[in-house]
């Protein structure tokens, strides 16, 4: 079985017994996939590699940028442009159509970034990020001392300015994604293995944070990557694959995979095509219910 069953309602999200697809291997580190709905590829990230890579529907990857700064997680903005989190650099930044890139967010109080994560995009255009510190860190970053005394959770107009922080208790806050009506932000804690829920204003500002449930499990893995279905149906990475949970916090089960999961993203004309980057190897598997466009 490539799943594991916790509760009936996961047949209905997932489907039975899904396969699982390996599309490419003999990468370092990946993560970070994102799906262009237009152009209909799918690029993602490998950190150690320095090396960003776009996958097509007829089976090739390619090169999508080389060196990339140890780029990590990805998104789009409602307008198509790429936004991206690089390990090496502690920035965030935002390619541009013609192909040039803007910078985000740098510095938070006269201090670098620890190494900006993972990242999404509310629909009026404010960028939410993560920065633990794992980008300071040998193989999935550049070692170097740590400037900041708190791994962070940040907010950011698109034009860059008016950078806040929402929260700063975090031991390393990593994958995140926003509720449905966007007025929840999800944030998982690595180490710490839970997913906490924000309520967020309309100027960007957030409040509350208690712990909305715990990824528990047997195997390799912790929360990392996470997102949302249409349904509302919250998928993280964890303990042997994915772990899906419905909008009342209920684990339905784990797609297990066959290697470590750090991040995935749905894709295909369906949306229905879940991406998963895990470890050495790009994977692809199916779902009944799909994903939310990014734009």
């Amino acid at each position: 079985m490539t799943v594991e069953v916790r509760e009936d309602r996961f047949s209905d999200v997932v489907g039975d017994d899904p396969a699982i697809e390996r599309l490419g291997t003999g990468f370092l580190f990946t993560e970070g996939p994102v799906w262009h709905p237009r152009e209909r590829h799918l690029i993602f990230s490998d950190m150690p590699g320095d090396h960003m890579r776009r996958w097509r529907p007829d089976g090739t990857i390619e090169t999508f940028r080389q060196p990339s700064n140890k780029t990590n997680g990805n998104t789009y903005d409602a307008d198509g442009r790429l936004l991206s989190c690089e390990h090496a650099t502690s920035r965030v930044t935002r390619t541009e159509p013609d192909g040039a890139i803007t910078v985000i967010a740098t510095h938070y109080d006269g201090k670098e970034l620890n190494s900006p994560n993972d990242i999404v995009v509310r629909s009026d255009g404010t960028i939410f990020f993560t920065d633990p510190t794992f980008g300071r860190n040998e193989f999935y970053g550049v070692p170097r001392d740590q400037e900041l005394s708190f791994q962070g959770v940040y907010a950011v107009d698109p034009d860059g300015s008016n950078l806040r922080l929402l929260a700063d208790d975090f031991e390393q806050p990593n994958g995140l994604c926003l509720s449905l009506d966007e007025g929840r932000l999800f944030v998982n804690d690595t180490p710490r293995g839970h997913i906490r829920c924000f309520d967020l204003t309309a100027d960007g500002g957030a409040s509350g944070g208690a712990v909305w449930t715990d990824v528990t499990g047997d195997g390799e893995g912790a929360p990392d990557g996470m997102k949302l279905d249409v349904d509302g149906n919250l998928y993280t990475t964890g303990p042997a694959g994915l772990h899906v949970f419905a909008p009342d916090a209920t684990c339905l089960g784990v797609i297990h995979v066959p290697e470590r999961a750090a991040n995935f993203t749905w894709g295909g004309d369906d949306l229905k095509s879940l991406f998963v980057t895990a470890s050495t190897s790009l994977y692809r598997t199916r779902t009944e219910t799909a994903g939310r466009a990014l734009f």
